[in-house]
């Protein structure tokens, strides 16, 4: 159970109707999981709007709403947070409900068309050959220092993803090396994580089924890089074309570390 006010920290609201000093028992951006004095997150999909369901969270006992759009009527028993994107809102309330285990290891993201498996399994190998304990979060398996379990996407959910970090703080991980996917960076799954560090290793005419065009999917990508703070790193594939795009407008010092993983 956590205190509605709690989980909205770093959450972009632009108005609250209601009180926010609400004990919520979970949260979820699934209307089918939504119970009494749940958190329901009205997120926009490509299949699906959950604005279209928030009538029903209501009926399922929800006493919080986080939409873009305010409904015509509200239930003056219900609390509503607006934001401008649900899918941001989600990570950061997702990191808040794990209390933020990204901001307690070095997080380094690898992203690219090939090769992001491949470079994030052998940097967790190294680490954890070297006596570092550090987890992996990719395509093929997630790794919890020396436990492994089966992956489901590139870029799980914002909830997996932050549950899977809390596992790795309770285990004692200080360093975590995860795939970032464009569709996973489209729909701001990694929100709520400080990378330490971002990896780019190539791009190639792919996944233009989801992108609008080459450009849209190049942008997707340099998102990681856009929002790494002075501290961090960037590390590019310079004979790729598109490596000097991903730096352009970073505030990471690029090709070196300047953010030290104090080992």
């Amino acid at each position: 159970m956590k205190l509605l006010k709690n989980i909205l920290y770093h959450v972009r609201m632009e108005a609250v109707q209601g009180s926010t000093q609400l004990a919520i028992t979970h949260a979820s951006a699934d209307s089918c999981e939504i119970k009494k004095d749940g958190l329901f997150i009205a997120r926009r999909g490509t299949s699906a709007d959950g604005h279209d369901f928030i009538d029903a969270v209501i009926a399922q006992g929800a006493a919080a709403i986080v939409c873009e759009d305010l409904p015509a009527t509200l239930s003056e028993s219900v609390t509503y947070i607006q934001v401008q994107n649900s899918a941001a809102a989600y990570g950061h309330i997702a990191a808040n409900w794990f209390d933020r285990p990204a901001d307690h290891m070095n997080i380094v993201g690898v992203t690219g068309t090939n090769g992001k498996t491949t470079v994030a399994t052998l940097l967790y190998n190294m680490f954890q050959q070297a006596g570092h304990k550090s987890g992996l979060l990719s395509t093929v398996k997630v790794c919890i220092h020396n436990e492994m379990k089966p992956a489901t996407h590139t870029t799980p959910d914002a909830w997996m993803i932050q549950s899977h970090l809390a596992d790795m703080r309770e285990a004692g991980c200080r360093y975590a090396f995860m795939e970032v996917s464009s569709h996973g960076l489209a729909q701001h799954r990694t929100e709520g994580i400080e990378f330490s560090g971002a990896i780019f290793t190539n791009i190639s005419r792919d996944h233009l089924d989801y992108h609008k065009d080459m450009n849209d999917y190049v942008a997707t990508k340099k998102m990681l890089f856009d929002q790494l703070k002075r501290d961090a790193f960037a590390l590019v594939n310079i004979d790729e074309k598109h490596g000097h795009t991903m730096t352009m407008d970073t505030q990471a010092r690029a090709g070196r570390v300047t953010k030290k993983l104090h080992l």
